[in-house]
């Protein structure tokens, strides 16, 4: 007899294992097999969430059996059709007629389609933000279309706190597999959601508002620790943020020599200490794991011949699958190969046109069959334009004298380092202005206000980290709309150290500048810092965040529909009211109220 499993007093797991697919969904492997879960709850009504795939009807069946003794479900909860989750629908049923469906008006109209004909004889139509009683347990369903198909929700129960969360937060491999969770969820998540991260940020910033302690996802284990870590890849994933230092190289080569070119470059990138190069070939890789991996990394390099006046097949599925699923926010080196007419570069740049934020590096690589010594000196200089960042953030290679730093200084958005002798601290700063270039003298502007004011008066020193228009928004969140006297700004973050012995962030920058006081000047709200230039180095040539760019491409707008008062026009915080006092702060940007505009 198998073991029943508890999630929590009320809630039990009655999915089951899948050990016979070798492809889920027809084209990604899995070899340590599947999990289709489903789950009751058990309260005064019974609810039963989705139900499993076709092959395993009576293990399912058996499950649900076990957990019910001599009960009968209230409920049948629908959140998902795809076939893997709703193939069950109808055989639940027969044996248990009386039991409501509680779906969607989409589900429902898919489910015909799938049954051919309207199976479900007690319907209960939920909307967006509806809910249902158990008794104990009451439930909201919250719509989640495109996540990864048009009918999908999820339902919170807001008595143990558990998100049911349908394919959100699945990943590959039964639960009776013993593997990382990371891996295997990147790969599954960039296969089959990658392409919706706009509507996974949107479900996302819906649950950041609930009280979540277990995630019951329809794929994978039950996660009910650490659940930060979790939402946090998510949202990089569906920001299409980079997640890991690094540079991908994915090639295909027919006789060898693009092969030879790809070695070599993966020896440069190391040499230089690039912190990890992961190399593909694409003929022979699992391509969901070479996806995963162009996703994980800031940086890609594609290797490929001109094959009949085309790309080589592998490599053209490959950027196809990148592209379909909004590859963007990276770094591109090319590398073509082809006898007599080399087209392979041409032909892959144009696949990226319409990717948001490409970077091709200055240098590409043309080879005519086998590399020449000219090829071997143009992949030194693709491999130190890949890792120029590496190399600048170092603590013992490191160029720390390149004044070509101050020329980042702009109207932008800056993000000034201190450390009050405890941790770490950070705040973002848009008055930073070079005063004199002999000596190199920068003044930098704070209010009083900010804790950041506070440390650097005492200790005399700080960094300017000069932010590339590649920074998301969350980095705005951590530095400018919390205090550092209560706020670890750099939690999570693993940041590089200059000689003065704070922080640079690892990035998001294009330069950063160590600075010791040399003068101070009282400007009533605010201190102005007039200092030297002790260290100063180039990370990359991203341009510089200025403070237009920030507005126009990066703040979101701000949701005041329905709203009266007036609406921050730094962070987007809504004041609500007829009148804004004159001495009002805004609580998350510290700007005053000339920074506050009118909701029209």
């Amino acid at each position: 007899m198998k073991t029943e499993v508890r999630i929590t007093d009320d809630i039990r797991y009655v999915g089951v294992n899948d050990h016979e697919t070798d492809l889920f969904e027809g084209q990604y492997r899995v070899p340590n097999g599947m999990a289709y879960n489903s789950y009751v709850i058990l309260d005064e009504k019974i609810a039963v969430f989705d139900t499993v795939d076709a092959k395993f009807t009576h293990d399912w069946l058996d499950n649900l059996a076990r957990v019910l003794g001599e009960r009968k479900p209230d409920y049948l909860i629908v959140q998902h059709m795809e076939p893997d989750h709703s193939a069950n629908i109808e055989n639940f049923l027969d044996i248990y007629p009386e039991t409501a469906v509680v779906a969607n008006a989409k589900t429902f109209a898919m489910m015909n389609s799938f049954f051919g004909s309207d199976i479900a004889k007690n319907k209960v139509t939920v909307t967006d933000g509806g809910t249902l009683s158990l008794g104990c347990h009451n439930l909201t369903f919250v719509f989640a279309p495109m996540v990864h198909w048009p009918e999908v929700m999820v339902t919170y129960d807001s008595t143990d706190k558990v998100l049911f969360s349908a394919d959100g937060f699945g990943k590959f491999g039964a639960l009776d597999a013993e593997e990382d969770w990371d891996c295997e969820a990147r790969r599954y998540y960039f296969g089959i959601v990658g392409k919706y991260g706009a509507q996974v940020q949107k479900l996302l910033k819906q649950a950041s508002e609930l009280d979540i302690s277990i995630i019951c996802p329809l794929h994978g284990p039950v996660l009910a620790e650490n659940l930060g870590h979790y939402i946090g890849l998510y949202d990089i994933w569906s920001r299409y943020e980079p997640e890991t230092d690094g540079i991908c190289i994915a090639y295909t080569s027919v006789y060898g020599n693009t092969k030879k070119a790809v070695l070599l470059l993966e020896d440069r990138l190391k040499s230089l200490g690039c912190p990890k190069v992961v190399v593909h070939d694409l003929a022979r890789t699992d391509m969901s794991e070479a996806v995963e991996d162009a996703f994980r990394y800031g940086k890609l390099v594609l290797a490929t011949t001109t094959y009949n006046a085309e790309l080589f097949p592998f490599m053209k599925q490959f950027i196809d699958n990148l592209t379909e699923r909004g590859y963007r926010n990276r770094t591109i080196g090319l590398i073509e190969n082809g006898s007599w007419a080399p087209q392979a570069a041409k032909l892959m740049r144009r696949m990226f046109e319409d990717s948001k934020n490409i970077t091709f590096t200055n240098t590409a690589v043309t080879i005519k069959s086998a590399m020449t010594a000219q090829n071997k000196e143009e992949i030194g200089e693709m491999a130190n334009e890949l890792c120029r960042e590496y190399v600048a953030l170092s603590g013992s290679s490191a160029p720390k004298n390149d004044m070509s730093a101050l020329f980042r200084i702009g109207y932008g958005l800056y993000v000034v380092t201190s450390n009050d002798g405890t941790r770490d601290n950070g705040l973002i700063v848009n008055t930073v202005s070079q005063v004199s270039d002999s000596p190199a003298r920068i003044a930098v502007t704070i209010n009083k206000a900010n804790y950041s004011h506070h440390v650097i008066k005492q200790t005399g020193k700080m960094n300017v980290n000069c932010l590339s228009t590649d920074t998301p928004f969350s980095v705005f969140e951590t530095f400018g709309f919390k205090s550092g006297r209560n706020t670890d700004k750099f939690a999570g973050i693993t940041p590089v150290y200059a000689s003065n012995g704070l922080a640079i962030l690892p990035k998001y920058i294009n330069a950063f500048l160590s600075l010791s006081v040399d003068e101070y000047v009282d400007l009533g709200s605010h201190g102005m810092f007039i200092c030297s230039v002790t260290e100063a180095r180039t990370v990359s040539d991203v341009p510089t965040m200025t403070y237009a760019y920030y507005h126009e491409n990066v703040k979101p707008k701000p949701e005041t529909e329905g709203k009266k008062g007036f609406v921050c026009k730094v962070c987007g915080y809504v004041y609500e009211g007829d009148v804004l006092p004159d001495d009002f702060i805004c609580p998350l940007s510290k700007h005053g109220a000339a920074d506050f505009e009118e909701i029209k």
